[in-house]
């Protein structure tokens, strides 16, 4: 042993430190536990906030029902941001024995309603068996508290409120050996004897990453406010390479001044009219358009989107028609409502109230309160009015049944910036969960799993971040409980 690591004072010591209790630092520690390491758990929120997104998130997988047919589909997805074969087969391989290890674990897996694939021309998407999730349910937090029962079955220990600040690597072979935390606002050095694992989450909730790599400014964030790329930047310091970090998925949604997070304004379905407008008070989209988990196919590719900030106008009808954002008996998920225990309004009529959402009697006034130039709003809206009329919209496309007028005032608008939901770049890793240099060379000690290093370069469907967290969380624990080159 050096003498270097013989001089560090470490305040505790473990085979393996696991940065975060997410999906996948969950996945991890449970794996590398059963195979035989001793684990320590590094999670820098309160136990109460603890978790990242998979805590507020659908919690449920995506059932891959065939692992060969999966690499075809994964391919198609990354368009023409390719993968390493190797990413790929592992990634195959292992989401398809998700279900089987959590049952192996005593979980209760059961299909959550009748989803297709959301790309189902792309080769390869008939391996998607639809979703699965504990009890067959979405939300509520089950997975991750399913995940946080098995680590304390097993004793593992979760230091809470410890961000990790910095790795620690030998001096003379790079190896890292462990972690530099912060703990009772002290220095808190942990030693990793086997390896150290990044699952840290995103950096959405950081601006000047998301500025800088996903050309987005000031946009609100739909999940945990953790996600601040903490294990990117630790990461980086040693060395590390990049991959995909200007893949995201962002939706659209209301950012208020009450909360950390946003909500995602999923309610803006069925029978409802409503247009989007830019900031000058034009359409720019169908606004109808099928967003699959961050793309969405327009002018005939799959793009990022929604991309720019945009007013979301509707009328009396609308406002009336049941609540924008999703009540907890049809979706409970979101920061607000499973940590915040805000439960959005029937008629929308509270969240009006507090000044969320801007209200006018005529589209004129809302256009002020906006900051619409001139009388730019009510010709867009009197236009796609008359597409209504005759059934069809010639600037857009979208479908005739969706084309709903907007006649009845009052009228209301919101802001959308858009909201993101998370991130997907992160630390370049290999088929082993290894995070490499600029020269494809592993960094010894280092494993990535979960957002902080997602699979996705380019689509994904549903189900697939939990899946991929997962997945390679387990690979991420099997292989540092006994590393090899």
């Amino acid at each position: 042993m050096p003498a270097m690591m013989e001089q560090l004072a470490w305040d505790l010591e473990a085979d393996i430190v696991v940065l975060g209790c997410g999906a996948a630092g969950s996945a991890t520690a449970i794996e590398g536990h059963d195979r035989g390491a001793e684990v320590v758990m590094l999670e820098k929120m309160s136990a109460r906030h603890a978790g990242g997104n998979t805590r507020v998130s659908g919690g449920i997988w995506f059932d891959n029902v065939d692992p060969a047919r999966a690499e075809v589909y994964l391919q198609s997805l990354c368009g023409r941001f390719k993968l390493p074969q190797p990413v790929i087969r592992a990634w195959a391989r292992e989401t398809a024995r998700n279900s089987e290890w959590l049952e192996g674990l005593g979980a209760k897996i059961g299909r959550h309603a009748n989803y297709t694939p959301e790309y189902p021309e792309l080769d390869g998407s008939d391996c998607y068996g639809g979703y699965v999730g504990i009890g067959g349910q979405i939300g509520n937090a089950l997975l991750f508290d399913f995940l946080q029962s098995a680590i304390r079955q097993r004793g593992i220990e979760i230091l809470y409120e410890t961000p990790g600040q910095e790795l620690i690597t030998d001096p003379e072979s790079g190896r890292v050996i462990g972690v530099s935390a912060t703990r009772n606002g002290k220095p808190f050095r942990v030693r990793a004897r086997r390896g150290v694992v990044l699952a840290t989450g995103g950096f959405e909730n950081n601006r000047d990453m998301v500025r800088d790599y996903l050309g987005l400014a000031n946009s609100p964030v739909w999940g945990s406010p953790a996600g601040t790329g903490d294990g990117h930047r630790m990461a980086l310091k040693i060395g590390a390479d990049l991959w995909h970090m200007d893949n995201m998925m962002a939706i659209v949604g209301v950012g208020t001044p009450d909360f950390p997070s946003a909500f995602a304004t999923l309610g803006l379905v069925g029978e409802k009219g409503y247009v989007f407008v830019g900031l000058d008070g034009s359409r720019f989209v169908d606004e109808n358009v099928q967003i699959r988990h961050g793309h969405a196919l327009i002018h005939g590719r799959y793009e990022l989107y929604p991309l720019q900030q945009a007013h979301v106008i509707f009328d009396e009808r609308t406002r009336r028609a049941g609540p924008l954002v999703p009540q907890p008996e049809y979706m409970p998920v979101g920061w607000n409502l499973l940590v915040e225990n805000y439960v959005w309004s029937d008629d929308n009529q509270t969240e009006i109230d507090k000044g969320w959402i801007v209200k006018s009697d005529t589209l004129s006034g809302l256009a002020a309160k906006l900051r619409i130039p001139g009388d730019r709003l009510e010709k867009t809206v009197a236009l796609y009015n008359r597409y209504c009329a005759v059934g069809e919209d010639e600037q857009f496309g979208r479908a005739p049944a969706t084309l709903i007028p907007l006649l009845k005032p009052p009228f209301y608008g919101f802001t959308s910036s858009p909201i993101l939901a998370w991130s997907n770049g992160g630390p370049r890793r290999n088929e082993n969960s290894q995070v490499l240099n600029a020269f494809g060379e592993t960094i010894a000690g280092l494993y990535a799993a979960g957002t902080v290093s997602s699979t996705y370069s380019w689509c994904k469907d549903g189900g697939f971040h939990i899946a991929d967290a997962l997945a390679f969380g387990r690979i991420a624990g099997q292989h540092a409980a006994h590393p090899s080159p």
